[in-house]
């Protein structure tokens, strides 16, 4: 039995208790068992790092000096309605997770997951989570300087892990990084396990104002990627603008569900000579009306 169902079999037996002998038993409603369960869990203290944005920004995953404010004009015409969506009256808890993947390697997966997780941060109401699932690569802890130190992976392996205590703070208000962790075989039937559910949980009640953003591995090479697609609520593909093939595209849109699948980014999509090489659009599915940054 886990920490959280413990936890919960407490408040029941001490709800039962307090109960007149006959009545009837009735349950906690789940949004106030995740308060409970938060509030029996002081969150662990955080580790803090800085982000290098010059190193960043060398290593290619920041756009061009002088792009910077076209740029954060499509991160937020990507990031709206996976916000509202994620928070709007009557939404399911998991649309607070959100995960990016792309049906290939070399489609700008993680360029796009980092920017749009610093343009997230930037809201006020919320609190931005970066997790690196792409756990064969692991790009965005190697980028952030963390190869080293436990994360996902570590508190997947060991149930004794809070995984809150392998969340890093940063000095950009608002963001938080989980690392891969340290490498471990099997990693995808971790990832399917019922451990990564209860880790996925923790993370949502920890902090009622928390998005998670998850960096996945690329659908059609990664049985890990396709393992944590049924996990979160929301979805997003990533692919590049001569570079991926439409096969493998719908391809990838076969692989997760189709509800939570809320759209394509497209990295260097030509869109005219009045708009120039755009760093990506964002369109609906393939077949479908195109709802590019342009417009």
């Amino acid at each position: 039995m886990s920490l959280i169902e413990n936890s919960l079999e407490k408040l029941r037996r001490a709800s039962a208790s307090a109960k007149e002998p006959g009545a009837a038993a009735v349950s906690l409603p789940t949004a106030v068992r995740a308060e409970s369960v938060a509030t029996l869990e002081p969150r662990p203290a955080h580790k803090r790092i800085a982000v290098n944005f010059d190193h960043l920004r060398v290593a290619g995953y920041l756009p061009e000096q002088g792009q910077e404010r076209r740029f954060a004009d499509y991160c937020h015409r990507i990031k709206r309605p996976l916000i509202d969506r994620a928070l709007g009256a009557g939404s399911a808890p998991d649309a607070r997770l959100i995960m990016l993947s792309s049906a290939l390697p070399g489609d700008g997966k993680t360029f796009i997951t980092l920017n749009l997780a610093l343009s997230m941060a930037r809201e006020r109401d919320i609190s931005m989570l970066l997790v690196d699932g792409d756990l064969p690569k692991a790009q965005i802890t190697r980028v952030l300087d963390l190869p080293d130190e436990p994360g996902l992976l570590d508190a997947l392996r060991d149930d004794r892990l809070d995984v809150e205590s392998l969340i890093f703070d940063t000095d950009l208000p608002n963001l938080e990084i989980l690392p891969a962790g340290r490498p471990a075989e099997g990693a995808a039937e971790l990832i399917a396990s019922a451990r990564m559910r209860d880790i996925a949980t923790r993370l949502l009640t920890r902090n009622p104002r928390r998005l998670v953003l998850f960096d996945s591995a690329p659908l059609l090479v990664s049985s890990e990627a396709r393992a944590l697609a049924p996990i979160p609520g929301q979805i997003v593909l990533v692919a590049r603008a001569g570079h991926t093939p439409r096969r493998a595209i719908t391809d990838a849109i076969a692989q997760v569900d189709r509800k939570k699948l809320q759209g394509l980014v497209l990295n260097d999509a030509y869109l005219g000579p009045a708009h120039g090489y755009y760093d990506y659009g964002y369109g609906e599915l393939p077949g479908t009306a195109s709802k590019s940054g342009a417009r």
